[in-house]
């Protein structure tokens, strides 16, 4: 067999890698042809010493040879715990070249968002979101893209990257359609677990196709290799002797090699018994006996070289090894020779980023591991303390504190919590909460404690509720947290109970801290946040009386603080979900604002109410039919999340919520297009939660009002649209919709049952508006022809809510129902009363329903040619085609 090798120019490790080689060409050359073509992933795999690295300098050769930019990084297995540290070094490149106005120009809105994350801006005031943070970075590398094309974008070691990074780089893989970017991602299988590994194979996914798993050297290319190396005169044996002692692995080969050299033994039969030998002292015990050959210093120089991992230069190696200058440069130059270090490819790593670099990974980890425990660990706190001095932060020091053994040290408590504080305003709450859970096994003083329990609880706030409940409870139950620190836990605790879908727990335990306190301040508060909680509750567990103590304590306020305005809001919500008259609802809504607008404090950012109250607030509006308030207020949630960075649960709620308004204003198709938006953020939050269930049901909800049947049924299928509910209210109410879900697919009896169990829900919660919980509606059309006496009756209290209520849109809605149980003359009265309200109402879909079906009814061409065009402009594709089928047919109509 013929032994090929690589082209001149390359990497002895790129023998027998034609075909990895081939694709990389072919995938720049797709990328140059093009400016608009799509992007495109090309994902290596392989053990250890199998070729990657080189493989990868190879496609950076070949790309700037063909005029391409590239920009590159590496994980570090020791710099897992760095936040961000994997995509800095990619966009370096790029950062380092742009003047800070022009880096802002770049990054536009994302600056202030991605801005920290990178190094380029100082964190803003508000805690950064993990996803808003995350997209801002697929922005920022996609408007950094554009202006640098065509770009390569090289990642090696992925799999010791940091779990930022890698959360990143699955986003941006995902999206690479219609972006003209080429990223090659090298990684060894296995050696990660959890999110990272989630995020790895999601990286493998998106590449579309399998990932490339690079195999170790054939005999023959060993000995083609050996006989380059070494000469033509290696005989066979020896070749073969090198290939079974290295097992093919491209690193060992070229290492075994350089030995054979160094100790210049004859390629031949006769001495190939010696290759073992040698090949222990390439790696392993046998790299640590060479290494201390060298001397204790040298070994001592590569020990710190090995625990800072990253930016090694001779100065810092120097302080961290307690070595004069000229001791360290004489070592660096030993461990150069002894291939061990040596110089990093200044086209790959940042001039700023240190003067050397382990020569592979695997002899990175070999000295690392090589350091005596203890010793590693004091060199660890030494480390911390280089880094700091040095004036990199708290938070790059807190890599080598979480190495360091508990030892009652305050001051490593102290810096710790700044390191978490320094994660969390960058968007890396993982990281925060890696350095307090360390800061907890010091152990803190027992004044600190608690705060450290409270911290560590806000950290895993938005990642693991269920974690936060029990640092908040643990830190609830010591001394050290008072006055308004103490409330401030407590509603953390209840938020994170809320989320953990344990919202009667939420309840209890803001209605056990105000039991506790005197009147104040601090107990209104807690009143309020309890009877926020058990108004979105949609169980039966609010308290008795519940809605009279509110009206009462609601009457006291005249909206002098946020405690008041809150109380305010929540009494005009519990109005409107009761059914009580829509105006009484309007009054108190507009009297928890400020000159017609929100209060300092209680903005959709503001963390000491949260959203849900704002929600309360708008969702009052939309029923009471005031939709340009209510649209508003949404619009307002959604550009505030945004340009906040916040594009997770808050984002998707806002969404949600905004096609709600649109779906209510009968702007379906706009309705649609946000709902999906929704549903596919709140997709990246997770199932089952409150948010997702808002998406989800106002998405079906506006299939079924546009016509698009089958749709609404496949999305209720994909996602999950069935019992059992969740705990909180949801908007507009989800059995309702799963009932006129099922009576849309020809499931009566299925629907009927879902009605009525919706019937018995909203009763025992008093929930008497017709347009919130609109079961009674669908039921009584659901019963007309099997049991029209109690369809009648259900027509008929729905039709004396609605005008309790005093809507137009619930009276004409009322109508629309009561008719729909009559014929002739008296179902065209009922449609033309119907009719007369609705063409008052915000509510354009139901007016267009109203005008088709009394047009139909009084057989009058001219109001159902109306309602086509009111259903036209609404985007109901289903009443459109009902119009012309009626127009078509013709028969009877005048």
């Amino acid at each position: 067999m013929t032994e090929e090798g690589p082209t001149p120019a390359a990497s002895p490790s790129l023998w027998e890698r034609d075909e990895e080689v081939a694709a990389v060409e072919r995938a720049i050359d797709i990328l140059r042809a093009d400016r608009s073509s799509s992007g495109s992933l090309l994902v290596f795999r392989g053990e250890a010493g199998l070729g990657k690295t080189a493989l990868l300098t190879e496609t950076r050769r070949i790309a700037e040879a063909r005029g391409c930019t590239v920009w590159s990084a590496r994980g570090g297995e020791t710099l897992r715990s760095v936040p961000f540290n994997v995509v800095r070094q990619l966009l370096q490149p790029a950062l380092v070249s742009l003047m800070p106005e022009e880096a802002r120009e770049y990054l536009g809105d994302w600056y202030d968002i991605a801005g920290p994350a990178l190094g380029v801006a100082d964190p803003g005031e508000r805690q950064a979101d993990p996803q808003g943070v995350c997209d801002g970075l697929v922005a920022a590398v996609r408007r950094l893209a554009r202006r640098d094309w065509p770009l390569v974008l090289v990642i090696d070691d992925a799999h010791w990257a940091d779990q930022e990074t890698l959360r990143w780089l699955a986003a941006f893989a995902e999206r690479l359609d219609d972006l003209s970017v080429l990223l090659v991602v090298a990684r060894r299988p296995g050696d990660v677990t959890g999110e990272s590994a989630r995020h790895l194979d999601a990286v493998s996914a998106a590449a579309g196709g399998p990932v490339t798993t690079l195999s170790a050297l054939t005999p023959d290319a060993t000995a083609g290799l050996t006989r380059a190396t070494l000469g033509a005169h290696a005989d066979a044996p020896f070749c073969r002797e090198v290939w079974a002692v290295t097992g093919g692995n491209p690193y060992e080969t070229v290492e075994l090699l350089a030995k054979v050299q160094d100790s210049e033994l004859e390629p031949v039969e006769a001495q190939a018994c010696e290759l073992r030998a040698l090949n222990r002292s390439a790696r392993g015990g046998g790299l640590v006996a060479r290494l201390e050959g060298l001397g204790i210093e040298a070994t001592r120089f590569a020990w710190a070289a090995a625990i800072l991992g990253t930016g090694i230069s001779v100065g810092l190696v120097a302080k961290l090894a307690t070595m004069g200058r000229d001791d360290a440069v004489r070592c660096a130059e030993l461990l150069r020779n002894a291939r061990i270090l040596t110089e990093p490819d200044p086209a790959v790593v940042p001039a700023d980023d240190g003067d050397l670099e382990f020569v592979h990974p695997l002899i990175a980890t070999a000295v690392y591991n090589s350091i005596p425990d203890a010793l590693r660990t004091a060199m660890h706190g030494i480390a911390a303390q280089v880094v700091a001095d040095s004036g990199l932060g708290a938070a790059m020091a807190s890599r080598h504190l979480l190495q360091v053994h508990p030892d009652d040290d305050e001051e490593l408590v102290e810096q710790l919590r700044e390191a978490a504080r320094e994660h969390v305003a960058v968007g890396a709450p993982d990281a925060a909460r890696r350095c307090l859970e360390r800061a907890l096994r010091e152990p803190p003083r027992p004044e600190t404690h608690a705060r450290v329990l409270y911290e560590l609880g806000c950290a895993t706030l938005l990642t693991a509720p269920a974690v936060t409940v029990d640092h908040l409870q643990s830190a609830l139950a010591m001394p050290g947290l008072d006055g308004a620190e103490r409330i401030e836990a407590v509603f953390r605790l209840s938020q994170a109970l809320l989320h953990n879908d344990q919202l009667e727990d939420a309840v209890r335990t803001v209605e056990a801290e105000a039991a506790r306190l005197g009147p104040g301040p601090a107990q209104l508060r807690l009143r309020a946040v309890q009877y926020m909680w058990e108004g979105i509750h949609a169980g039966e567990t609010s308290s008795p009386g519940r809605s009279e103590r509110l009206a009462e304590l609601a009457a006291t306020c005249a909206g002098r603080d946020n405690s008041e305005r809150a109380l305010l809001i929540l009494r005009g919500f519990d109005a409107m979900t009761h059914g009580e008259n829509a105006e009484i609802v309007v009054e108190l809504s507009d009297r928890a604002l400020v000159n017609g607008r929100l209060a300092p404090g209680l903005g959709w950012t503001d963390t000491e109410w949260g959203l849900e109250i704002l929600m309360m607030l708008a969702s009052s509006y939309t029923y009471t039919d005031r939709l340009d308030r209510a649209e508003s207020m949404f619009t307002e949630a959604l550009r505030t999340y945004e340009s906040a960075g916040w594009s997770g649960g808050h984002l998707a709620l806002a969404h949600a919520f905004l096609g709600f308004a649109h779906r209510r204003r009968g702007r379906l198709r706009e309705a649609e297009s946000t709902l999906r938006e929704s549903l596919r953020i709140a997709e990246r939050v997770g199932r089952g939660l409150p948010l997702y269930w808002s998406a989800t049901c106002n998405l079906v909800d506006t299939l079924l009002a546009r016509g698009h049947v089958d749709e609404a049924w496949e999305v209720a299928e994909q996602y999950g649209f069935a019992p059992p509910y969740p705990s909180t209210i949801v908007l507009p109410d989800p059995q309702s919709v799963r009932g006129r879900l099922l009576l849309a697919v020809g499931r009566t009896q299925d629907a009927v049952n879902e009605l009525e169990a919706a019937e018995k829900a909203a009763n025992a919660r008093s929930h008497l508006n017709p347009v919130m919980a609109p079961w009674a509606l669908d039921l009584a059309r659901a019963l007309a022809t099997t049991d029209p006496v109690r369809a009648a009756q259900l027509a008929s209290d729905a039709r004396r809510r609605a005008e309790r209520f005093g809507t137009d849109t619930a009276i004409g809605e009322a109508l629309r129902c009561a008719a729909a149980l009559e014929t002739g003359q008296r179902a065209v009265r009922l449609l033309s009363q119907a009719v007369t309200y609705l063409e008052s109402s915000p509510c354009q879909y139901e007016h267009a329903a109203a005008r088709v079906e009394y047009g139909i009814a009084a057989r009058s061409v001219a109001e159902i040619n109306r309602g086509l065009a009111l259903a036209r402009s609404c985007g109901a594709d289903g009443l459109v085609a009902q119009a012309r089928d009626v127009l078509e047919t013709g028969r009877g109509l005048r």
